[in-house]
């Protein structure tokens, strides 16, 4: 309740989506090599991202 209004920061957005990438990623690494190979690449163009912030 206490939590329904508070901002979420431009760090926790991106670690989101890196997780959500990250998950894509190996899910993918079994079947679909390029596709898994482009989501690894976003995943890490997300992290150098949270890398700047810090």
């Amino acid at each position: 309740m206490f939590g329904l209004f508070k901002k979420v920061s431009e760090k926790e957005k991106l670690q989101k989506e890196y997780e959500k990438l990250m998950a894509d990623w190996h899910k993918l690494s079994n079947t679909n090599r390029a596709a898994s190979d482009e989501k690894y690449a976003q995943a890490q163009k997300i992290l150098e991202k949270i890398e700047a912030l810090d």
